[in-house]
């Protein structure tokens, strides 16, 4: 009876350790998988470059929301930055996420299904500004979410 309190005495301290093991190499890992990454979103391209790319993702299948976000954001684009969009300082770029030659774009700004990114370029330097909280919560109200983008268009231009 003694020898077998003894081993599981023995199993349990083995398994101790074995969790102590495991716990650090998890930690250790999430610490030097996280430790290289930028999270500024900050790209260096060419430094004669300075422009806003306005990107539009969505998946194959769209909401009545995800509809509206396209759609205000080509009114906005084209009321307010039509000149801008001419000289391409803006561009505008519908992506389908869905679509295979659309893979590493969408992997790039991290977008998943539906995403609204200002990627504006500054002297070569890449910065992703993600919009897509602010474009579901106003997507169905043209006046508010034109209003907004319009300002966070706006700013932008001015720092390029």
């Amino acid at each position: 009876m003694k020898s077998k309190i003894h081993e599981n005495k023995t199993k349990i301290k083995d398994m101790s350790k074995a969790i102590k093991f495991l716990t650090i190499v998890v930690i250790t890992l999430l610490f030097t998988s996280c430790k290289n990454q930028d999270k500024s979103q900050a790209t260096i391209l060419d430094t004669s470059v300075s422009k806003i790319e306005v990107l539009d993702f969505h998946s194959t299948r769209r909401c009545m929301t995800c509809n509206a976000i396209e759609k205000n954001t080509k009114y906005t684009l084209n009321t307010y930055f039509a000149e801008e969009l001419k000289d391409h300082k803006i561009t505008f770029q519908i992506i389908n996420v869905d679509e295979k030659e659309n893979e590493k774009i969408a992997e790039k700004f991290e977008a998943l299904g539906t995403a609204l990114i200002l990627n504006v370029i500054k002297k070569g330097k890449e910065t992703h500004i993600n919009l897509t909280d602010f474009a579901f919560m106003n997507g169905n109200d043209q006046d508010a979410f034109s209003k907004e983008l319009k300002a966070k268009i706006a700013t932008e231009l001015k720092s390029l």
